[in-house]
């Protein structure tokens, strides 16, 4: 089968093969799909340290 000699070489190639393209398909479909909204992260973030610097002076 393809010239590998062995069965169970072919399917592992096979399987390569069509893993490989399972992911470039995966990475296609999922490439521009919105994530975590960065900048409500970088709000949340300096809330907290804010908050932080509150209760440290507190000390």
């Amino acid at each position: 089968m393809l010239g590998l000699g062995d069965f169970w070489v072919s399917l592992v190639f096979i399987l390569m093969i069509l893993s490989t393209i399972l992911c470039v398909v995966y990475g296609a479909l999922n490439w521009n799909k919105e994530g975590v909204d960065d900048a409500k992260l970088v709000a949340e973030e300096q809330k907290w340290e804010t908050e932080e610097k509150g209760i440290e002076e507190k000390l």
